[in-house]
């Protein structure tokens, strides 16, 4: 099952048939274990990774730390859901370190974000305080390298 999952997180567009000739398992074990894995949500979603910079569309990312007062029983995770319900984070995660969470937000300018992060973000009441950082380049994205022409593989000549 694991080596089937690492082939579909490297290109979600590899076929049944391709992962049972990679992986040496029949057709009919493939297609169970991608039903049984989207079925229990190991597998959340296929995604495309796109380098919006190539087609003129212009996107603001940025990662902002937030320090949250824990709520009794539940700890971060009130809050990281009230934050990760929002559609302008993308992504949420619980980190260690001098702050709480770090949030992945992604808009059409700065001050749509800057706006998200003073109008939404900082005024929950658990939310103690927030640093923005606005990503200025991106050079890889899950594991995909961004902004650099794919260049023709030669065979090396030998003398």
């Amino acid at each position: 099952m694991k080596e089937i999952l690492r082939i579909l997180e490297r290109d979600a567009r590899t076929t049944p048939q391709q992962i049972a000739t990679r992986t040496g398992k029949s057709l009919s074990q493939v297609k169970r274990a991608i039903k049984k894995a989207e079925g229990d949500r190991t597998i959340l979603k296929y995604k495309t990774v796109i380098n919006w910079d190539r087609v003129g569309e212009e996107q603001v990312w940025a990662l902002v730390e937030v320090k949250v007062v824990p709520q009794r029983d539940v700890g971060f995770d009130a809050i990281a859901e009230r934050i990760y319900r929002f559609p302008e984070a993308r992504s949420v995660y619980l980190v260690s370190g001098t702050y709480d969470l770090a949030v992945l937000v992604v808009g059409s300018t700065m001050q749509e974000v800057a706006g998200f992060v003073s109008q939404k973000l900082a005024p929950l009441e658990s939310v103690q305080g927030t640093v923005t950082h606005f990503l200025l380049k991106r050079y890889k994205e899950d594991g995909e390298i961004l902004g650099v022409e794919e260049r023709p593989k030669r065979v090396p000549l030998m003398p």
